[in-house]
């Protein structure tokens, strides 16, 4: 009777322990969105074992300026996550214009020293043509416009610098970002999607998984992917 219980405490102290391993993600929505979007992923994220306390998801107002505003902002949220979970370093998965701030803060920011993981799911990376439709009234709009100031200086030099590991996520069906090969990123990992719409990444069963493989160091994620953009 003893050693059985010494084994099932074994066994409860065991997904105890790898779930504080976990660093704590910070989610980071789209242009005229709120931190309710991620409601799908995070609760998945939940089921394969993060624990709620180690979920956020970052409130901004996505008219404010990517780097005189949002990159400071975020750097402050994120200092806040890690203060109040004990972490040393928080993941990032940003959709859409969410991965502007974030880039901005790891390349600009600290966040090279605070970021393990950055995962961007139909990110604007390098620019959207259809941001010129809004970007006369917009500053996100203005920040996604290809060859904006928030663009130009991102992918300048090294796009993805420091010792973060980046991941991006396309898809040949996304009506938002044009062109679509403006998601991925050179010294990223960059998968290309099923057929899915702009707003389907947040809401996608394989999206999730290997987005969670990404961040726990999985490389069996890799069976998973479609195909790579070049």
């Amino acid at each position: 009777m003893a050693s059985s219980a010494l084994v099932a405490t074994a066994l409860a102290v065991a997904p105890a322990q790898a779930a504080a391993s976990l660093n704590p993600v910070v989610f980071v929505h789209g242009r005229n969105a709120d931190p309710g979007v991620w409601n799908t992923m995070r609760a998945d994220f939940a089921r394969n074992g993060y624990p709620e306390d180690r979920l956020f998801a970052w409130s901004y107002d996505t008219s404010k300026s990517t780097n005189e505003v949002l990159s400071g902002q975020l750097q402050s949220y994120v200092h806040t996550v890690l203060e109040r979970t004990g972490a040393e370093k928080v993941d990032l998965v940003a959709h859409s214009l969410g991965s502007l701030p974030t880039r901005w803060y790891v390349k600009f920011g600290d966040g090279r020293d605070r970021v393990a993981h950055w995962a961007s799911l139909a990110g604007p990376n390098h620019g959207t043509d259809l941001a010129w439709l809004c970007a006369a009234w917009d500053q996100g709009c203005r920040d996604m416009s290809p060859g904006s100031y928030v663009v130009t200086h991102l992918n300048s030099g090294t796009a993805t610098p420091g010792p973060v590991k980046y991941a991006t996520w396309w898809s040949p069906c996304d009506e938002q970002i044009t062109p679509h090969g403006s998601t991925a990123l050179d010294g990223a990992r960059n998968t290309r999607t099923a057929c899915l719409k702009h707003n389907d990444f947040l809401g996608d069963a394989t999206v999730s998984r290997q987005v969670r493989a990404f961040l726990s160091g999985d490389d069996a994620s890799d069976a998973d992917r479609v195909s790579q953009a070049d």
